[in-house]
C-alpha cells in the first residue's frame, strides 16, 4: 500500500512511503525555486508520482497534517499566508495594518482544531487533490505534533524511547513529551501554544532584525560571541517556569514580544542572543532531565523546529542521564508530510520502524539529462574514469568545487548529494564562499563532513553514537582546531555530518581526501546561492555554477570547468 503524505504550509512538501520504506520525499521550494514555499505542494506530489512511475489511481491513502483555525483560514484564503510569507521574509514592509494582522495571527494560531476546522481543511485539501487527478482515496488529517512525534520515533531505530517535540506551535500545542514502547506511542505531557519556546526564540530573531523561522541559527551562532553572565543575572530566565513535565510562560505571546523589546536595547546584540540561547538551554535541559527521571527512558528522539538548535541538542546528548539521542533531520514543518504518512501507516498497519540510513529521498537525473543540459551552454566538460580522485586533487589544490550526485537530500542540510566542498583549514576559502555564493554573516560558521572512522580522532565528545545528518554540535579536539578552522565556532564546536562507510561516491571522495591530507574532513555547505533553495535539477546546478564564477562543477562523472 502506497501512502502519500502532504504538508501545505511553511516549507510545504510531499512524501510517499510503502510498508517500512520511504520511497521519495520532496519539498516544494526545490521545484518552484522559492525558498520555504508555502503553497499547496502540487509540483512535489506530481514529482513523487512521476519518480515512482505511479498515477493518482495508485494511491489509496493520503495523509495531511494540521487543521487548526489558523491553518484552515490559510487554506480558505491563501492570500493571508502569502502576505505573512512576504512580511516574514522581509519582502514586504511591516506597516501598522500589517502589524495588527500579525498580532491577530499570533492569537489565532494558539487555538486548537475543532470539528469545523478539520472538516473545512479536509474539504479544501480534497479539492486540491482532485485538480491533480486523485479520485478514489481516503484522506486523513493528522495532528501537527503527532506528525512530528511519528517521524522522530519511527526513524530513530530505538525500540523504546522518550519522544520530545518542541516548536513554535501547531494545532494549539507547542510541545509534547511522549513514550514510545512496545511499538506504541503514549503522550504523557502537552505544552500549550501559549507557552512556546519556539515563539520566544522567533521573537528574539525578529527583534534582532532577522527573519523568523529562518535565521534562528544566526542567533545561536552570535550567542557564542557574548561575555557569559550568570543565570541569576539573565532577565530572560524568568520568562518561563519549568516544573516536572510542564512549561509555563510568564507572558502571553504578544506581551512577551514587548517585554523582549524593552530588554533588547539595554544589551549588545551578542549578549541578547546569548541570554536567549541560555534561557532555551536551561529550560529544555530541565524538562529533559525531568522526563528521564519520570519515565526511566534514557534514549531520546527529538523533532519540531526547536530541535534545529544544535547547541541544545549537544547538551542533551552529553547529559549523563541520556544514553543516546536522535534528531529527526527534517525537524521543522518541512518534515510534516513524511510524519503524517508514517502515522497513518502506524494506524493502518502498525509499522513503527523505517530504514533511515540516508536522507537521499529526492529526485535524481540520468547522464543523458545532464549532458543535454550541458550542451545548451558553452561550458567545457570531460568524463572522468575516477571523479572522486580527481575531485579530491582539485580540492587539495585549494579549489572550491560544486558537487552534484545521485538523489537530492530531503531536509535543510546538504549531505553529499547537492554540496559545495572545500578544504576545512583555510579561512580565505571561507571568505571566498561568502563573497561569491553564501553571503553569510561573519559569525556564522560553515560545517564539516567527517568520515565516521575519524570521528573519535577529531571530536572530543564523540560517544560512539554517530549523527549522520548535521543535527548536533560537537567539540573539536585542540590538535584539530587549526586544521578545521574554516568550519568551527569561536567556542571550538562544529556541526558535523558523520559519514558512515556506505561505498557511495561521497564516501570514496572523503577517503581520497584522507589519503591526501591525513584525515577525512571536508567543508560541506549547501549547493545554492544566498536566498535560493538547494539546487534540485542539473539545470539548477548548471545555472548556479555559471552565476557564481566558481571554476569546477562535478556532476555525475563529468568534470565541468569555466
Amino acid at each position: 500500500m502506497y501512502i502519500l503524505g502532504i504538508w501545505d504550509g511553511h516549507d510545504s512538501g510531499a512524501a510517499v512511503i510503502k510498508d517500512n520504506e520511504i520511497l521519495v520525499a520532496i519539498n516544494e521550494e526545490r521545484l518552484t525555486r522559492r525558498k520555504l514555499e508555502i503553497n499547496f505542494p502540487k509540483k512535489s506530489v506530481e514529482a513523487c508520482l512521476k519518480y515512482l512511475n505511479l498515477g493518482p489511481s495508485d494511491i489509496s491513502e493520503i495523509a495531511v497534517s494540521t487543521s487548526d483555525p489558523a491553518k484552515t483560514l490559510a487554506r480558505i484564503v491563501p492570500s493571508t499566508k502569502e502576505e505573512y510569507y512576504l512580511i516574514r521574509r522581509r519582502k514586504k514592509d511591516l506597516t501598522y495594518l500589517n502589524y495588527q494582522k500579525k498580532r491577530f495571527k499570533y492569537k489565532l494560531t494558539e487555538l486548537s482544531p475543532n470539528r469545523i476546522t478539520t472538516f473545512l481543511s479536509k474539504k479544501i485539501v480534497q479539492k486540491e487533490l482532485d485538480k491533480i487527478g486523485f479520485a478514489n482515496y481516503s484522506l486523513s488529517v493528522i495532528d501537527h505534533h503527532i506528525s512530528h512525534i511519528a517521524a522522530a520515533a519511527f526513524c530513530s531505530d530505538f525500540k523504546e524511547c522518550l519522544v520530545i517535540t518542541l516548536d513554535g506551535l501547531g494545532d494549539g500545542v507547542s510541545g509534547t513529551v511522549n513514550i514510545f514502547k512496545d511499538k506504541k506511542l503514549k503522550k504523557v505531557s502537552t505544552i500549550s501554544a501559549k507557552d512556546s519556546f519556539g515563539i520566544f526564540f522567533e521573537h528574539v530573531t525578529n527583534l534582532m532584525n532577522m527573519r523568523e523561522l529562518e535565521d534562528e541559527g544566526k542567533v545561536m551562532a552570535l550567542a557564542d560571541y557574548a561575555y557569559p553572565i550568570a543565570d541569576k543575572d539573565n532577565p530572560l530566565m524568568e520568562f518561563f517556569k519549568t516544573e516536572d513535565l510542564t512549561i509555563k510562560a510568564k507572558y502571553s505571546s504578544l506581551d512577551m514580544f514587548q517585554k523582549l523589546k524593552k530588554i533588547l536595547w539595554r544589551f549588545p546584540s551578542e549578549q541578547f542572543a546569548n541570554m536567549a540561547q541560555k534561557t532555551l538551554e536551561y529550560h529544555i535541559i530541565k524538562l529533559i532531565k525531568n522526563a528521564i527521571a519520570d519515565t526511566g527512558l534514557k534514549k531520546i528522539a527529538l523533532s519540531g523546529g526547536v530541535a534545529s538548535n544544535v547547541k541544545v541538542n549537544m547538551m542533551i546528548r552529553n547529559l549523563p542521564e541520556c544514553e543516546e539521542c536522535f534528531v529527526f533531520p527534517h525537524m521543522g514543518d518541512g518534515g510534516l508530510a513524511m510524519g503524517a504518512a508514517m502515522y497513518r501507516n502506524y494506524e493502518l498497519n502498525k509499522i513503527t520502524n523505517y530504514k533511515f540510513e540516508s536522507v537521499a529521498f529526492g529526485l535524481e537525473y540520468s547522464n543523458e539529462v545532464i549532458e543535454n543540459e550541458l550542451k545548451r551552454t558553452n561550458l567545457t566538460y570531460t568524463k572522468s574514469p575516477n571523479p572522486e580522485k580527481e575531485t579530491a586533487e582539485l580540492i587539495n589544490q585549494g579549489n572550491i568545487v560544486l558537487w552534484f550526485q545521485g538523489r537530492m537530500e530531503y531536509g535543510p542540510r546538504a549531505l553529499g548529494s547537492r554540496s559545495i566542498l572545500a578544504l576545512p583549514d583555510n579561512l580565505n576559502i571561507k571568505d571566498e564562499l561568502n563573497l561569491k555564493l553564501k553571503k553569510r554573516v561573519w559569525y556564522q560558521p560553515f560545517c564539516p563532513t567527517i568520515l565516521l572512522e575519524d570521528a573519535s580522532t577529531v571530536l572530543e565528545d564523540y560517544n560512539g553514537h554517530p549523527d549522520h545528518f548535521m543535527t548536533m554540535a560537537y567539540k573539536v579536539r585542540d590538535e584539530f582546531k587549526q586544521k578545521l578552522i574554516g568550519v568551527i565556532n569561536i567556542d571550538g564546536s562544529c556541526r558535523p555530518q558523520l559519514l558512515a562507510d556506505n561505498n557511495s561516491k561521497y564516501v570514496r571522495l572523503l577517503k581520497e581526501i584522507k589519503t591526501l591530507t591525513g584525515y577525512g574532513v571536508l567543508l560541506n555547505t549547501s549547493f545554492n546561492i544566498h536566498g535560493e533553495p538547494l539546487v534540485c535539477s542539473p539545470k539548477d546546478a548548471i545555472d548556479t555554477f555559471i552565476s557564481t564564477g566558481i571554476k569546477y562543477l562535478i556532476i555525475g562523472d563529468l568534470i565541468v570547468t569555466q
